[in-house]
């Protein structure tokens, strides 16, 4: 275990400057406070902040930094508090334990759900002051480290967290170094046999390729010398879990692998930088594809560098990095190494915040609007994971994406609004589907639609960021409450008309607690959505109010059955007149109206014949036509049943799903003949299902788009006068 003396020793050997008697007092309170605690390992608690406080000294953090690592834990596992911490050791350093601190005490339902709300406030805690993230790192580090002694689904979990979200976040702040440790301790305990494997391929290539790799160093360091380039040439070998990665993405064997090596080549400064990507160029023929620019075009996470492949030495196929030294030491240590972490508190400035950092936390302010805490996990995680493509507005804003995006995430990452309205797109100048995945380099236009502000809900499924998923899950569901509010408001000021009553919105919102309900809108959207009776929204505020249709209907004379019930609850269709009752019937538009409506599965409904809604909870309206026999499934519900009328647009010519039953001869061209008839006469069909049938004969249901109750009457007669149909009808479900 790390003395006293040691941790200062550590500190001072990078900053001179450092107060001693900060650190030492931090060291002497943890200490105390952690007291006689062990770790499952046995080893004293207390060996466990000094460790992740000696992996920040690596990376030569502020003082603040590494007195917070060692205080990380006492605020959760001892008996100390923020108040306390503050008052001994500052609010800087209060805020970054506190930031530290799972949530414990929180009741969440699930193990992910506390997994995700304890990521949730760590990433928010991050937005404030990255220097908890890197604390966060280095303890789930140190923890990865001595991971054995823990039980082996512990092991598990915690192996599977760190790879889905503590390396990308250390890759994300450009922290190569940490990530690739990180990485490869949790690949040993998920895969072991695999992990086990390729560390063993790769030492047979070090014993293998070792000389060759010596010869190359030596002659790409002889040559940029003889053409005047200071170089430093070392060889490096990609990482098992890297390798793995790109096996399994690429489903190909470890034999096949050609970057297995690469030579990373560090020079001076950036003029050199290109000066040794001309002596590669000009002196060895490149392999297409494989050139990359991250100095011009730096990565998110600050990386600079420039990637390229040739045929290099001894006819082999070289990866080359080139880079400065001052490059490779934030591409090693990301923002660890940027100067506004090593700066005295209050130094910080927007001029040289670092992108990592800034990238990070815009990412995590816009994740953080209005998702729920599993929701935040699952779109961080899209955020952080792939590599990058970079694209361009026309104006020539740059938009980096991961590898993967379309063309929709493209246009979330410009705007919310941008993506909501989207309709189209060109890339490149040439018009493209929305879904098109797009490249390194592609100009993306994005086409709008005015007065559009819903997507499809079905892009959810397509887009790669968590910010297009979560914009576009905020939308769709805001538009289905808005659908069903307005629908329960029409049953709620019909319901109010029906009674003889005048409806008001301030006495209802009188009558809000009445109903356990805490606006206007919840009432609706509740209706809306069948969870609440209208007739109880009428008592709420006339409590002598007695529904006769909830007591059930009385039938006149003669009139038995579904159809006299209907008839009695005064549920018949109602043509519009003047001043008529229909007044009170909801109008149906169709599927794309502005009411949550879905057809009868079997038959549908067509506009020109008398209709019934049905008020299905959860869904909205399914409208029956008025002969359905599924309607007696309903006879003893009558608060679910609505007068309902069409309410066609003239202008706006729409199709309405029906179903037709054809028996038709079992001979060549027979299908051709009936689809062709339906086309002829305007007619969609939209799928078709064969019935099993006698040898001779074919029966088939046609599902069928039609206008009206007249066009759908016309495909029928001109189907029953086709020679190879014997029999046709619309089926009623």
């Amino acid at each position: 275990m790390m003395r006293q003396y040691e941790l200062v020793d550590r500190v001072r050997k990078y900053n001179p400057d450092a107060d001693e008697d900060l650190l030492n007092r931090a060291y002497v309170y943890a200490m105390k406070a952690h007291g006689a605690q062990k770790r499952a390992s046995g080893d004293p608690f207390f060996s466990h902040p000094l460790e992740v406080a000696a992996i920040l000294t690596d990376l030569k953090l502020d003082e603040a930094t590494i007195v917070a690592a060692v205080l990380h834990d006492v605020i959760e596992d001892t008996e100390s508090t923020r108040e306390e911490i503050d008052a001994l050791f500052g609010k800087e350093i209060g805020a970054l334990v506190e930031g530290l601190t799972k949530l414990k005490k929180l009741d969440m339902v699930t193990a992910r759900a506390r997994q995700a709300e304890n990521f949730r406030k760590l990433l928010l805690a991050v937005a404030d002051d990255a220097r908890v993230l890197l604390v966060k790192l280095a303890d789930r580090l140190h923890n990865m480290r001595t991971l054995k002694h823990m039980p082996p689904v512990k092991r598990i979990r915690i192996a599977e967290e760190t790879l889905d979200i503590y390396a990308p976040l250390a890759g994300r702040l450009g922290m190569q170094s940490m990530r690739d440790e990180l990485e490869d301790l949790a690949f040993k305990q998920l895969m072991p046999e695999a992990h086990a494997m390729i560390v063993a391929r790769l030492d047979e290539l070090k014993v293998r390729n070792g000389p060759i790799i010596a010869k190359i160093e030596k002659e790409l360091t002889e040559l940029f010398a003889k053409r005047g380039v200071k170089a430093k040439v070392k060889g490096r070998q990609k990482q098992p879990y890297s390798i793995w990665r790109k096996m399994e993405r690429k489903s190909i064997a470890f034999e096949l692998l050609s970057d297995i090596y690469g030579f990373r080549i560090l020079v001076p400064t950036v003029e050199d930088c290109y000066a040794a990507i001309g002596v590669a160029h000009t002196t060895w023929p490149t392999v297409p594809g494989r050139f990359k620019d991250y100095i011009s075009t730096p990565k998110q996470n600050d990386y600079r560098s420039i990637h390229t492949t040739v045929i290099g030495p001894s006819s082999q196929r070289v990866e080359l990095q080139i880079r400065t030294y001052d490059m490779h030491e934030v591409a090693e240590y990301g923002i660890a190494a940027h100067a506004l972490y090593k700066d005295a508190p209050g130094s910080e400035t927007s001029a040289n915040e670092s992108r990592a950092y800034r990238g990070l936390r815009r990412m995590i302010e816009s994740l953080a609007e209005g998702e729920n805490s599993e929701d935040f996990l699952e779109h961080t995680k899209l955020e952080l994971f792939q590599d990058q493509v970079f694209c361009f507005t026309p104006k020539g804003r740059l938009i980096a994406l991961p590898r993967g995006a379309t063309a929709i995430d493209f246009a979330y990452a410009v705007h919310t609004d941008v993506g909501n309205s989207a309709v189209g797109c060109k890339i490149n100048g040439r018009i493209a589907p929305l879904i098109s995945e797009l490249h390194n380099g592609d100009e993306v236009l994005i086409a709008r639609a005015e007065g559009q502000t819903t997507p499809p809900a079905a892009w959810e499924s397509v887009v790669v960021t968590g910010k297009a998923r979560a914009a576009i899950r905020r939308a769709t569901r805001e538009a289905v409450r808005a659908q069903y509010s307005g629908l329960g408001r029409e049953i709620v000021e019909r319901a109010f008309k029906r009674a003889g009553r005048t409806f008001a919105e301030g006495k209802l919102k009188a009558a809000l607690p009445r109903l356990a309900r805490s606006s206007l809108e919840d009432v609706f959207v509740a209706v809306g959505r069948g969870e609440m009776y209208s007739g109880d929204v009428v008592r709420a505020i006339h409590p002598d109010f007695k529904d006769e249709r909830a007591a059930g209907p009385v039938l006149a004379e003669g009139e038995s059955g579904w159809f006299g019930l209907r008839k009695a609850a005064g549920l018949m269709f109602k043509r519009p007149g003047k001043g008529g009752e229909a007044d009170s019937a909801i109008p149906i538009r169709g599927l794309r109206g502005d009411l949550p409506v879905r057809f009868a599965p079997k038959g549908g409904a067509v506009p020109g014949e008398r209709i019934v809604g049905i008020l299905t909870p959860g869904e909205g309206i399914t409208i029956y036509p008025i002969h359905s026999p599924a309607l007696t499934a309903f006879d003893d519900k009558p608060d679910l049943w609505l007068d309902v009328r069409w309410d066609i647009d003239s202008e706006r010519k729409e199709l309405y799903p029906t179903q037709i039953a054809v028996t038709a001869l079992n001979e060549p061209g027979a299908l051709g003949i009936i689809a062709t008839t339906i086309g002829e006469t305007g007619g969609n069909i939209d799928k078709i299902d064969f019935v099993p049938q006698a040898s001779d004969f074919r029966e088939m249901l046609i599902d069928l788009e039609v206008w009206d109750i007249k066009h759908l009457n016309t495909i029928l007669s001109q189907l029953r006068g086709k020679s190879v149909v014997s029999k046709v009808e619309r089926v009623s479900g």
